[in-house]
Parts: structure tokens; C-alpha cells; sequence
């Protein structure tokens, strides 16, 4: 048995024969090959009530950490499906779920931003820069002398700024 295989080392069986391509189809079917593939069309259909949700396949086959995390959302998935019906409320869960990384970012990244800025008190954190503004002979600022006049105002990283009380 060869475990990679994923027939488990059994030649596959081709149901459809040489009617599942289209070519053949049109070079002509005889009488038993037309019921053939009428019959194996109607066999793909699924029965009423498929696919079937089964507990104790998706407790085997799904991770259970990943059964964890998803808890919160599949119960409220429970909760709206008689409301609002399987389909739509699989599409609410989806998308919820996507919603809520997606703010759960969005705030992890404005608390960063807001509380770990790159000032004189610690040696990291995002630092703000900003461009001087481009002025050109003929502007009404013209010459713009620069807001820096010692060396101290260099990289001062907001140092200068602080009052200090003693």
C-alpha cells in the first residue's frame, strides 16, 4: 500500500468513461451510452438535506486549538442561522470573523503608534519626520530660514520641550 497515494495504492476508477469529455460526446453516443450518461448525471446530484454536517468528522478532523478560537463565531453562527438562514449566515460568520481581525489590527496599531513614539525617553519607537517645505525664488516666503539655529535643535527628539520642575 503506498500511503502518499491519495487512493491508497488502488488504480482509480474512472466512472464517466470516455463520455466525460466533451469530444467524445460529439463524435456520437450510441443508445446505451446516452443512458449511461444520463444516469451517471443524475447520480452527481446531491439528495435533499446534503452535505450532511457530521460532529463527531469535524471533532477528528479539525485542529483543537483551531476549534478554540473559532468557538465564539460558530455558536453565533448557531444562533443567527434560523433567522437569517445556512448560506447567509455562514457568509455573516465569514466575514465577521474578518471584521473583527481586521479592527483588533487597526487598534493594536493606533495603540502602538500612540504610546511608543520615538522621543528622548526610550531608544525606539516609530519617529515622525517631517519635509521642509519647498520654497522657491518668487514665493512670498522666500527666503525661509530654517526653524533650527543651533546644533542642539538637531535630533533633539523633543528633549528641549520638557519642563522640568525642581
Amino acid at each position: 500500500m503506498v500511503k502518499s497515494s491519495p487512493t491508497g495504492g488502488v488504480m482509480p476508477m474512472d466512472l464517466a468513461g470516455r463520455l466525460a469529455r466533451e469530444r467524445e460526446r460529439l463524435l456520437g453516443m450510441t443508445d446505451a451510452e446516452r443512458a449511461f450518461r444520463k444516469q451517471y448525471l443524475k447520480d452527481q446530484e446531491l439528495a435533499h438535506g446534503e452535505p450532511k454536517f457530521v460532529p463527531e468528522l469535524y471533532r477528528e478532523t479539525v485542529n483543537p486549538i483551531r476549534r478554540l478560537y473559532r468557538a465564539p463565531l460558530d455558536a453565533f453562527r448557531v444562533m443567527i442561522t434560523p433567522i437569517v438562514g445556512a448560506q447567509r449566515a455562514l457568509h455573516i460568520r465569514y466575514f465577521a470573523g474578518k471584521f473583527l481581525m481586521i479592527t483588533l489590527f487597526a487598534y493594536g496599531c493606533t495603540y502602538y503608534f500612540k504610546y511608543n513614539g520615538n522621543d528622548w525617553t526610550r531608544p525606539g519607537g516609530w519617529r515622525k519626520v517631517e519635509s521642509r517645505i519647498a520654497v522657491f525664488p518668487g514665493d512670498p516666503e522666500f527666503p525661509k530660514v530654517s526653524e533650527r539655529t543651533v546644533g542642539a535643535d538637531y535630533a533633539s527628539r523633543g528633549f528641549k520641550d520638557v519642563k522640568v520642575n525642581l
